[in-house]
């Protein structure tokens, strides 16, 4: 039977979604049939270590990523996986980096020719300012606005965008 290692928790700000959905992981994984050990990972790398690659030897045959946000996402967890060797889901090590750089993933995107909707980055003491975009009237569909964590019902409400969204006119299959 393969005994899985269902990493969550963590420290970023998204602990408490990682562990709800780290636990709803295990259990689905328990129905498929498999050995599951939930570990709420924490900043102890010496006893995350001790845990997927004990002294005595065995160990989990295979770590279920269930971390999110800053060290579970954005290539961190996946490195340390990467040198025990042990076998993880999740994308690797460069792909979560890239993923979680949105303006290094905006720029691979559009180097290989996948459209994607205008944007801009703005420092966070802009932001703090103020709204960095100007306000535009609204026409359903033709906008997109992804608010930011204190903002995002008022700025919902004046109606203001950050970004104009393109639609994707061709596929075009990646190489």
């Amino acid at each position: 039977m393969t005994t899985v290692a269902v990493l969550m928790g963590g420290w970023s700000p998204e602990r408490e979604v990682s562990l709800v959905s780290g636990k709803a992981c295990a259990e689905g994984l328990r129905e498929g049939g498999h050995s599951v050990i939930e570990y709420d990972v924490k900043r102890d790398l010496r006893a995350l270590v001790d845990f997927l690659r004990p002294a005595g030897g065995g160990g989990p045959d295979v770590a279920f990523n269930a971390l999110h946000g800053r060290y579970g996402e954005d290539g961190c967890i996946q490195g340390v996986l990467e040198i025990l060797a042990v076998p993880y889901t999740h994308s690797g090590v460069l792909a979560s980096a890239i993923a979680m750089d949105k303006p290094m993933s905006r720029h691979v995107f559009t180097s290989i020719g996948i459209r994607v909707a205008l944007g801009k980055v703005v420092e966070r003491r802009t932001l703090a300012a103020g709204d960095p975009m100007p306000p535009r009237r609204h026409r359903p569909g033709a906008s997109l606005r992804r608010p930011g964590p204190r903002a995002s019902a008022p700025a919902l409400r004046r109606g203001r965008v950050a970004a104009k969204a393109r639609p994707a006119t061709r596929r075009r299959p990646l190489r």
